[in-house]
């Protein structure tokens, strides 16, 4: 059996995507909305595959540090595209520092609005 857990947040900040052709060339904002989540097939002696409070906080950490920021100027969007694709892959990844023995960050899901997001899913979860 396999359990999955999942949070939702969001920040806002503001982008502009380089060599595109388009409206998003220019800077904009977006209230972001992310959703990650981690995987895991045994549970603690509580019941929990993992505490929602603690995934609440370390979703926050990530948060922080991407709120109310120009992101073409905060690493490491400074050097990469921040797409929504790129964005759910640098949350995932600064996930995976929270990772336990029996739970794992196994995806991660940026709304840039209420009707497009990305998605991105660790392999092998």
């Amino acid at each position: 059996m396999q359990y999955k857990l999942s949070v939702t947040k969001g920040f806002a900040s503001a982008h502009c995507l380089r060599e595109y052709k388009g409206k998003c060339e220019n800077v904009h904002g977006h209230n972001w909305k992310i959703r990650a989540a981690f995987s895991g097939a045994e549970l603690d002696k509580t019941g929990m595959l993992m505490d929602f409070t603690d995934i609440k906080a370390h979703l926050d950490k990530i948060m922080a540090y991407l709120d109310h920021k120009f992101l073409n100027e905060t690493p490491p969007f400074d050097k990469i595209n921040p797409t929504a694709e790129n964005i759910a892959f640098y949350i995932l990844n600064e996930l995976k520092k929270f990772e336990t023995s029996t739970a794992k960050a196994c995806e991660v899901e940026v709304w840039e609005s209420e009707t497009s997001s990305a998605t991105v899913t660790a392999e092998n979860r």
